[in-house]
């Protein structure tokens, strides 16, 4: 599949803003330790890869009543769903001058409807690679990879899932409106979006 830049302007995918605050201290200090421990920025997008993905609980798997959107308190409270942790990817990259796009995918929400899945993509050797920061669990095994795709899931068409193809420098409005409206994981889980 190609990935579709949503706007052609790089620059765009290095910007902070109130959801992917890579200027927070939060967000600074954690992108500085795990800066500290690598030699490279390839290097760099995989450990911060990693920390999304294993140090940050999804909040779904761990049983967590809150919803976090703006990647300062998703790294603070240590929780989100794939959005969330995506958004929080996001920033650790941009912090550290790494181009991070966000991304999703339509998937099967295992009652008979869909739900947007939320992951990341990173730009290196001239190319977009999409990573999915939501974390392993029993039947999900989703790595760090430039070659060739890790995801959770690939989409199956004959269940009308889609991968979308567009890279967009901050979150769809679709997503961030849902976030924001909910007051608590329960509720999110019955207003997320079913498709872009």
């Amino acid at each position: 599949m190609e990935l579709i830049q949503d706007t052609a302007d790089l620059s765009a995918y290095l910007a902070a803003d109130d959801v992917i605050d890579h200027h927070h201290p939060v967000v600074r200090q954690t992108a500085a330790r795990l800066a500290a421990e690598v030699s490279d920025s390839y290097e760099y997008a995989r450990v911060a890869y990693e920390f999304v993905r294993d140090v940050i609980a999804h909040s779904q798997d761990s049983g967590d009543l809150r919803v976090t959107w703006r990647a300062s308190d998703v790294l603070a409270l240590g929780t989100g769903i794939c959005y969330a942790k995506s958004h929080a990817l996001a920033a650790l990259l941009r912090a550290e001058d790494i181009p991070a796009a966000l991304c999703y995918q339509r998937l099967g929400d295992g009652e008979g409807g869909h739900a947007v899945h939320g992951l990341v993509a990173v730009r290196f050797r001239g190319a977009w690679h999409r990573q999915d920061p939501r974390g392993n669990k029993p039947g999900v095994d989703a790595r760090f990879s430039l070659d060739g795709e890790r995801l959770a899931w690939i989409p199956d068409p004959s269940s009308h899932e889609v991968d979308y193809p567009l890279l967009y420098a901050a979150p769809h409005p679709v997503v961030l409106a849902a976030l924001r409206a909910a007051p608590d994981r329960p509720h999110l889980g019955r207003t997320l979006p079913a498709r872009l």
